[in-house]
């Protein structure tokens, strides 16, 4: 059994000094008028994706004209391009960005794909060959050109930004979201305008922002001032009723950032001096989630089928060792605080419901048998949770879950313990393979099960699932 666990429903509101709703509402447009305030769901973010794809496709269309080269390779090079800026992460969202510090990677990335083209056309049309001197030529001409391009498009961003900012949120105290605040009242550049503050616990202070004291006050602030973006100061798994707020940022597609008070790394965005990133919310997204089911689905159908012959061994020596009763049925709890029944073999029969409930570890009970322990010590306990994973109530890599009794319990005792709830629990995580099982630190489960989060991708989960597959039979348990 590990302890990691759920948000426990109704354990961790945001509750605060008793204060009455903040009046925020939206500046008044020249006429006077308010607008009308929108609907969840109805605010959509306007980033310029649109007009870098453009000027990258512009940039690319016109080195082929000033280029040597057959105008056939305009589709797959633009193709191509996409696909390889999409890669490097140069249509994500940034604060402060700039040209020049992307032309390291546009240089790399036009070789590649000039070099490419190259190759494709010496080997299905050789009449197309092209030198070397020609793929370094269209590189160069390429790069300049599409810095040019996007250095036009950011300085247009940065005169609508001051022309038209957008409504934001601070969540946090202290001076950094002090500071944070103040750097975007002063410096409209960056295009948000302030119009909250996120703190479940105000002080007396003086505020120059209203103060949001419940999830009900922001949704009122969002809606009321069409607000589209939420910056943290502090990691969003500290904040309190974090998996609430996040999700309710995400229902009004808000932009969320995360704001760090150290220096800046070269070439990282910042705010006015603050290292500042994108939070990925990609788990709010439908085609992610899509992706994560489709992959947990298929592996765990693909994986029934030797498991079957080893399940139906266990079983039998689950009856013929402990009696009837070979299926462990127990309440945990899921994604957002949903409770579901995961099953188990049973290598231990507690004596009461609460026992099963409330007691942390039976891995050195006197009453488990030679063949519970050994099906602990494999983890071959776990296999029919491939069964909860087909069902949907589980994922194969996720947060494992955790009993309410200790959600509740760890949710109060441990700082992001509750954020762990974002995503689908799992039959294995990122701190079960770095050595996080059993009788281990909470709070380091936490921290480890809080990164898996906001670095989640596919390609991690495969990687954790190999890492699992490889130490599945190495004596531990869970």
């Amino acid at each position: 059994m590990t302890t990691e666990s759920a948000f426990a429903p109704n354990t961790a509101q945001a509750t605060a000094v008793p204060l009455a709703a903040p009046s925020v509402h939206p500046p008044r447009s020249a006429t006077g008028r308010r607008p009308v305030p929108l609907a969840p769901r109805s605010i959509r973010r306007r980033g310029p994706v649109a007009g870098l794809i453009a000027a990258d496709a512009l940039a690319l269309a016109l080195t082929l004209a000033l280029m040597p080269w057959p105008a056939m390779v305009f589709a797959p090079l633009a193709t191509l391009m996409l696909a390889l800026h999409s890669y490097r992460g140069l249509y994500g969202a940034r604060l402060s960005p700039s040209a020049l510090t992307e032309l390291p990677p546009l240089l790399v990335l036009a070789l590649i794909q000039w070099y490419a083209t190259a190759e494709a056309l010496a080997a299905y049309a050789p009449e197309h060959t092209v030198t070397w001197a020609a793929i370094t030529l269209a590189t160069a001409t390429q790069t300049t050109l599409t810095c040019t391009a996007r250095a036009l498009v950011y300085r247009t961003r940065r005169r609508t930004a001051v022309r038209r900012p957008q409504s934001a949120l601070i969540v946090g105290r202290g001076q950094v979201a002090q500071q944070v605040t103040a750097a975007l009242q002063e410096r409209p550049e960056y295009g948000l305008r302030p119009v909250g503050r996120i703190d479940a616990s105000p002080t007396n202070a003086t505020e120059t922002l209203p103060v949001l004291a419940t999830l009900e006050d922001v949704s009122r602030a969002v809606i009321q001032n069409s607000v589209r973006h939420a910056v943290f100061t502090h990691p969003p798994e500290q904040a309190p009723d974090a998996t609430a707020l996040v999700a309710l940022l995400a229902e009004h597609d808000c932009r969320l950032w995360q704001v760090d008070g150290r220096t800046p790394p070269h070439h990282a965005d910042h705010l006015w001096g603050f290292a500042v990133r994108p939070l990925h919310t990609r788990l709010h997204n439908p085609v992610a989630h899509a992706a994560k089911r489709a992959l947990d689905a298929f592996v765990a159908a693909l994986a029934l089928l030797p498991a079957a012959p080893v399940m139906a061994a266990c079983a039998l020596a689950v009856r013929l060792a402990d009696g009837p009763g070979v299926i462990f049925r127990q309440e945990r709890i899921g994604r957002d605080g949903r409770p579901f029944t995961l099953l188990k073999f049973r290598t231990l029969r507690p004596a009461d419901e609460h026992e099963s409930a409330t007691r942390w570890s039976v891995a050195t009970d006197r009453r488990m048998s030679s063949t519970g322990n050994l099906l602990r010590r494999t983890s071959l306990d776990e296999l029919p949770q491939l069964w909860n994973v087909l069902r949907g109530d589980m994922s194969l890599v996720g947060p494992r879950p955790e009993r309410p009794y200790f959600v509740s319990k760890f949710s109060h005792a441990y700082p992001g313990y509750q954020a762990r709830h974002r995503m689908p629990v799992g039959i294995t995580g990122l701190a079960q393979v770095n050595g996080l099982r059993g009788d281990t630190s909470i709070e380091d489960r936490a921290r480890f099960d809080n990164l898996y989060i906001e670095t989640w991708s596919l390609w991690q989960d495969v990687c954790i699932l190999m890492r699992t597959a490889a130490s599945l039979f190495r004596l531990g348990g869970s």
